[in-house]
C-alpha cells in the first residue's frame, strides 16, 4: 500500500536517492541534481505548506516501509478551479503500481479537499509509461503543446492530459 505524507526538511537525502539518476529525471527539464538542488527544491517545497494561500501541496510516498516517489498538485487557477499534478516514483519502484496509487491520492485531495474542476498534468511523448498512467488515472488526452521545455537532448514536446471533477471516481476507501 502506498502512503503520502508532506514532504518534510529531513526527506532530502530520499529525494534526492531519485533526482540524482539520470534514468528518474530523463524526461524534465531539472537533473540530475546536486545534492545542493535537490536540498533547495526540497526547502522550497515544504515553505509551500506554510503560505496562506497555499499553491503547492508536495508529499513524499512510502511503499513497502521505503521513502520510494513524491507526488505535487499545484493549484493553477483558484478562482477558475484548475489545478496541475506530478509525480516522480523511484525507478526501483517502477511497475509497482506506486505513481498510479500518488496520483490517485493527488486527484482525490484536489476535487474531493480543494473543489478543483479540472486536474491536468503533461508528459513528454517519449515516456509512454506515463501517458498510461495518466489514462489510468481516468484522465483524457487532450493533444500535444510543441516545444514546451528546453531539456539535455533538445526541445521537449509535452502531451496534456485532464480529467474534470464529474469525471472522476474516488477510490475505494476515499
Amino acid at each position: 500500500m502506498v502512503t503520502l505524507r508532506k514532504l518534510a526538511l529531513n526527506d532530502w537525502q530520499a529525494v534526492h536517492s531519485w533526482a540524482s539518476l539520470e534514468e528518474a529525471c530523463r524526461y524534465q527539464p531539472w537533473g540530475p541534481n546536486t545534492e545542493d538542488q535537490t536540498r533547495a527544491f526540497v526547502q522550497t517545497a515544504v515553505e509551500a505548506w506554510s503560505h496562506a494561500h497555499q499553491q503547492r501541496f508536495v508529499y513524499i510516498a512510502r511503499f513497502e516501509n521505503e521513502l520510494v516517489g513524491m507526488g505535487e498538485l499545484h493549484i493553477r487557477s483558484r478562482r477558475h478551479r484548475q489545478g496541475e499534478i506530478a509525480y516522480i516514483v523511484h525507478p526501483r519502484a517502477w511497475g509497482r503500481g506506486v505513481g498510479t496509487a500518488i496520483g490517485q491520492e493527488l486527484l482525490s485531495h484536489g476535487f474531493g479537499e480543494l473543489g478543483l474542476h479540472r486536474i491536468y498534468a503533461t508528459c513528454d511523448p517519449r515516456n509512454l509509461a506515463s501517458s498510461r498512467l495518466l489514462g489510468r488515472l481516468g484522465m483524457t488526452y487532450e493533444g500535444r503543446h510543441r516545444h514546451t521545455a528546453l531539456i539535455r537532448d533538445g526541445w521537449r514536446d509535452s502531451e496534456m492530459f485532464s480529467i474534470l471533477e464529474a469525471e472522476w471516481r474516488p477510490s475505494p476507501g476515499d
